[in-house]
């Protein structure tokens, strides 16, 4: 079966949305805490999360163009911070709860179950039940035209997450912390590692590196 870009565009809106967000494969899932001026928090569940450098600690997230009762970019704007908090398999139907469309000013921690947590530095607010949390200030926005989307660019400056999570060379065990991940907008799963493979050489055959 081969399917077109113009077939692609002809699609029935639903049908297209949800064929282009899966076909791409697993993303990465989390809640992006933040927090209004007015003291108001907001919770939405993103699956755009992406690495984009380590030296800052960049992460990148696209933001699409919802309506106005999505304040995540709004508060994002206007505080400049914002925390990112991983899904876990326990509760993944709350996380999916938070894409709701609930009024602007309508905090999705109470409305899903949520428990707000803080740390000195950084007026956003976390997850307490997540595992892996991460809070980040922005540092830039760039506008898409071609699809009115924004790129947020995020450094982060706060890693919360059990010591044992962590290997000795860095890597943050996933699957050891109980991470969820997703395939388009509505399909979750657990994960299974295969194994990892040390740095690739041109002319040397990978090798199994201990998690």
């Amino acid at each position: 079966m081969t399917i077109t870009g113009n077939q692609i565009s002809s699609m029935e809106q639903r049908y297209r949305t949800t064929l282009v967000n899966s076909v791409s494969g697993f993303k990465s899932l989390q809640m992006v805490g933040t927090i209004s001026t007015d003291g108001i928090t907001n919770l939405a569940l993103f699956n755009s999360i992406f690495h984009v450098g380590a030296n800052p600690p960049l992460l990148g997230m696209v933001v699409r163009p919802d309506g106005a009762e999505h304040d995540t970019l709004k508060n994002i704007i206007a505080t400049g911070q914002y925390t990112l908090n991983n899904v876990l398999p326990a509760w993944y139907a709350k996380a999916h709860q938070t894409s709701a469309r609930f009024p602007s000013g309508e905090s999705e921690f109470g409305e899903c179950g949520f428990t707000k947590s803080y740390i000195a530095g950084l007026k956003a607010p976390f997850v307490k039940e997540s595992t892996i949390k991460i809070g980040l200030v922005l540092r830039d926005i760039i506008d898409v035209s071609i699809n009115n989307t924004s790129i947020v660019i995020g450094e982060i400056i706060y890693i919360i997450l059990d010591e044992n999570v962590i290997a000795a060379d860095g890597y943050v065990d996933l699957e050891k912390a109980g991470s969820v991940t997703v395939a388009g907008l509505d399909s979750y799963h657990t994960t299974q590692r295969l194994g990892r493979l040390n740095y690739a050489k041109p002319g040397k055959h990978p090798e199994a590196l201990s998690v």
